[in-house]
């Protein structure tokens, strides 16, 4: 059933209407009222507005919330390899080469695919495209990743990605030997890249988003480093950026490494960017009780370290 709220700013701000409306309706997420906003169902005073409006006095605010939209995206029996499911959200161990969720070019094979016929149920509000997704990775990194099965365990769970409360921690190979000394805190806004729009890259504020990536040093060896990268900020391609933007590039990120690839040993067989999600910290979206899931490094990172003598 569709939903209609009415609310009048009574008193001054200045405040965003995303941030607004998710104050004022608890059960509506902040992601949820920019998707509201981009569809032209939450209007100020009878008119559209742009994600960016700050709301003013005796502005008067109208949602309207679509009833939902049957799922018609197909469940496909895909085998997935599950870290933990409760009846609230399940934690996944994606490969690489998978997408999270349907898309031009891609309407089969995703995660979600593989989710709708594993799970009885996923949460609508990110809508039919991507039910239960919660935050994503790239078709080629590997990792830990979780999905919400209820509306208001995706809600609690958005607003601790949104609020910077989970743990996000991954492995990555890199190019190139870290030299001694290099500051471990990137902190660099991520916009469009101002000529290719499929690619991210370091800009200034103005015309991006703040960004924060940590990392410290697991091996080193000539040619390339073995790092633990953790995520302060959750930015497209923010690991994959920010590495590069530093001088050191994921090996195998074509988009992002240059062409460092052709001097790579043949047998590192590298067809991906060799990154992936280890470890994710969650508190659960009900019981708020502290979770941990990990993802084993998987086979092709692991045969590298193998190949240089990683003992850890």
């Amino acid at each position: 059933m569709k939903k209609k709220y009415t609310l009048v700013v009574s008193e001054k701000s200045n405040e965003r209407i995303d941030v607004f409306v998710t104050r004022s309706l608890k059960d509506i997420s902040r992601s949820m009222a920019q998707h509201l906003i981009r569809d032209g169902n939450i209007k100020v005073n009878d008119a559209p507005i742009k994600p960016g409006y700050h709301i003013k006095h005796d502005d008067i605010v109208t949602i309207t919330v679509p009833a939902p939209v049957p799922i018609d995206i197909a469940p496909e029996d895909i085998a997935i390899d599950v870290l933990y499911e409760d009846t609230d959200i399940i934690a996944v161990n994606k490969p690489a080469g998978m997408v999270v969720h349907p898309a031009a070019g891609h309407i089969s094979g995703t995660l979600v695919n593989a989710l709708l016929h594993h799970c009885t149920d996923l949460s609508a509000i990110n809508g039919v495209l991507r039910p239960g997704i919660v935050h994503r990775l790239d078709k080629d990194t590997s990792g830990v990743i979780i999905a919400a099965k209820n509306d208001i365990a995706h809600q609690k769970l958005a607003h601790q990605f949104a609020k910077r409360k989970t743990v996000k921690e991954y492995r990555a190979l890199v190019y190139g030997h870290i030299r001694a000394g290099l500051n471990k805190h990137i902190d660099a806004p991520i916009g469009r890249h101002p000529t290719n729009r499929k690619k991210m890259a370091v800009t200034t504020l103005e015309h991006g988003k703040s960004a924060e990536t940590t990392f410290s040093i697991l091996a080193l060896w000539e040619d390339m480093s073995y790092l633990s990268v953790r995520l302060l900020t959750g930015r497209t391609h923010q690991i994959r950026v920010h590495l590069a933007h530093i001088g050191y590039p994921i090996i195998g990120d074509d988009t992002y490494g240059g062409k460092k690839r052709s001097a790579l040993p043949a047998d590192f067989n590298v067809t991906r960017q060799l990154l992936h999600a280890y470890h994710l910290r969650i508190a659960h979206p009900i019981t708020m009780a502290s979770m941990d899931f990990y993802a084993p490094i998987p086979e092709d990172m692991h045969r590298i370290l193998q190949i240089k003598g990683y003992k850890g």
